[in-house]
């Protein structure tokens, strides 16, 4: 390639989209952008440093610094690190496409490779990047890859398109450069800049120095926050770092910070976030608390934290590993198993603490309780601890409550926690299959997340009561012995209906409804199996059981129509779509139920 070729190139689609999102609505704070660079460039050093573990000819200096260069007479600032740097190829790859991190990609190129190669870094060399374009015009990224002796320089103004052409660099690592917007000018003050990277990126452990009359001045303390005494640090120390550690942009809800002495050191500092994440409840289900051995940054990816808690953040930092301990070692290796039961131990007193306040803790469980749900399915270990933890409306209470809660208002003799699963709580409070529990005073607890289908069967139940979905518990309000006998009527209707349902039964606990869906006592409960067909693992399809309420004015209407077999048959089907539709379902036949509902309203008014 000459070096004369300059190469134009487009941004992927959703950077035109989401750009003027990151430049005037991401960050509210415009010095950010400071941060955000600064931390990616720590993050470069970083993954050179361990890559180097393996290959010592891509070690960086030494002196490895992160260096902020004001140039007042190009109106520009430089931020130059001696980080792992990228190919011309990692630069499109990374630079045009808007939140695609580098360090990601990494990962999964090293896919097949041994587990020892496997760092994942923090860094999000995406729209961390393009917080530059709040400052800046024009911004030149000019890298060469450890390993390479090819340059690069990537340039855009942010619009649709970007260049790519040949360059030199002395050493491996990256330069950026910022063209300065007219308005941006205080960030050619090294006083401006020493004063933002001591605010946000004091605790970067790596040298970063703001270059001052000739000069590179040091710009941050770069000691280790977590291996500070709690007394020498205030809640605006732990909140800056909190909001690089995860890029997050509120307030933590919790913070834990502690060391660990005696047979096993190690420092941590942890936190619970104070807002729901775009991804809360996503694929990415592991924790992603970062180990570090003796400052030093190893990976995210250590398990330290069970999916059930992955909404924490934070750093563990420890003694008694190798700096090159490899990921196969983590998962057998004693030490982390024991800091993982330590971790998880403080976690949930931490919870058990805050949890005392309704008012406090209604904010965490709004943002993540689904999530640790999630425990109380897959860790037996821990589930009666995560259980009291739990929190649910209810149909005979405003606000959240808890099981200890249910347990006092239980009614003599009760040996049974009642619960109904469904999408919606609002819905729930008006669902038939409350009206008989409604009637007798007993209270019903509502789920409305999807884990609720499946958890109580694992956690079966608490402090003595078993747990039990009230479409399972259809005869346990009691049985009306003075209803009326409608059995051939249900007989009718159980031959109209065939194979759609199992059975067709009277029931008394319905009050005002015709008619109710219910479990045959056999499978999963009617949530557990909707949300199976909805996910296309329903093997077969239960057929459900159709109650009927035999002093309803329709069912004793029809009662006396058994000669009409067609009204009956018409019946029949239109009572077991409006079942369904009363259970969120749609009708198995949503034309044909449209077109028996027309005909009955339309005779109705002949």
């Amino acid at each position: 390639m000459s070096d004369t070729v300059l190469e134009q190139h487009s941004f992927g689609a959703e950077v035109g989209r989401l750009l003027d999102l990151v430049v005037h609505s991401l960050y509210t704070e415009r010095e950010i952008f400071l941060r955000e660079l600064v931390a990616n460039a720590a993050d470069a050093v970083d993954r050179r440093r361990f890559e180097a573990l393996t290959d010592a000819a891509l070690a960086p200096p030494a002196e490895a610094k992160i260096r902020v260069v004001p140039d007042k007479t190009a109106n520009a600032v430089l931020i130059a690190d001696d980080g792992i740097g990228m190919t011309r190829q990692e630069m499109i790859d990374n630079l045009g496409t808007i939140a695609r991190s580098g360090t990601r990609a990494f990962t999964q190129n090293l896919a097949t490779a041994k587990p020892e190669d496997r760092p994942n870094l923090i860094g999000q060399f995406g729209v961390g990047f393009y917080s530059a374009f709040m400052v800046a015009d024009r911004v030149e990224v000019t890298s060469r890859k450890a390993g390479s002796d090819e340059a690069f320089t990537w340039a855009s103004e942010g619009t649709g398109q970007f260049t790519l052409a040949p360059a030199t660099r002395e050493s491996p690592g990256t330069d950026i450069v910022l063209h300065l917007k007219a308005d941006a000018s205080e960030y050619l003050e090294p006083i401006r800049l020493e004063t933002v990277i001591r605010k946000w990126a004091d605790h970067i452990t790596l040298p970063i120095t703001v270059a001052q009359d000739g000069k590179d001045q040091p710009a941050n303390e770069g000691t280790a926050l977590w291996r500070k005494p709690k007394a020498d640090l205030t809640e605006q120390n732990y909140a800056e770092f909190y909001r690089h550690l995860g890029h997050f942009f509120d307030q933590p809800w919790a913070t834990l910070h502690w060391r660990a002495e005696g047979a096993l050191e190690y420092f941590c500092l942890l936190f619970i976030p104070g807002m729901k994440p775009f991804d809360a409840v996503d694929n990415d289900r592991e924790a992603h608390v970062r180990l570090h051995v003796r400052r030093m940054f190893i990976t995210e990816k250590a398990d330290l934290l069970p999916p059930w808690l992955r909404f924490v953040s934070g750093v563990v930092d420890t003694e008694d590993l190798p700096l090159n301990v490899s990921r196969e070692t983590l998962q057998t290796t004693p030490v982390l198993a024991r800091i993982r039961k330590a971790l998880i131990s403080r976690v949930l007193g931490e919870l058990k603490n805050r949890a005392k306040e309704p008012d406090d803790y209604a904010r965490f469980w709004d943002n993540f309780g689904p999530v640790l749900k999630e425990g109380i399915w897959e860790d037996a270990e821990h589930r009666t601890e995560i259980a009291p933890l739990l929190r649910f409306r209810s149909s005979t209470q405003d606000g959240w409550t808890s099981l200890p809660d249910y347990l006092t208002r239980m009614q003599a003799g009760q040996d049974t926690i009642y619960y109904l699963s469904g999408d919606h709580a609002e819905t729930l409070k008006t669902s038939p299959q409350l009206e008989g529990f409604r009637a007798k005073g007993i209270e019903v607890l509502l789920m409305s997340d999807s884990i609720d289908a499946f958890w109580p069967e694992r956690l079966d139940s608490f402090e003595g009561k078993n747990l039990r979905s009230v479409t399972q518990a259809a005869e346990e309000t009691g049985k009306d012995e003075d209803q009326p006998d409608v059995s051939p009527l249900l007989a009718a209707m159980k031959q109209a209906l065939g194979a759609r349902i199992s059975d067709v039964r009277a029931t008394s606990r319905l009050t005002d409804s015709a008619v109710v869906l219910a479990s045959d006592g056999k499978g999963p409960d009617l949530q557990m199996q909707r949300l199976l067909r909805r996910a296309g693992r329903a093997m077969m399809p239960a057929k459900p059981v159709l109650e009927v309420n035999p002093r309803h004015k329709l069912i004793e209407t029809l009662s006396g129509k058994l000669a009409d077999t067609a009204l009956i048959e018409e019946a029949a089907a239109t009572l077991l779509d409006l079942a369904q539709v009363q259970e969120g379902d749609l009708p198995s036949d949503a034309s044909a139920f449209a077109r028996r509902v027309t005909t009955l309203l339309a005779n109705s008014l002949g």
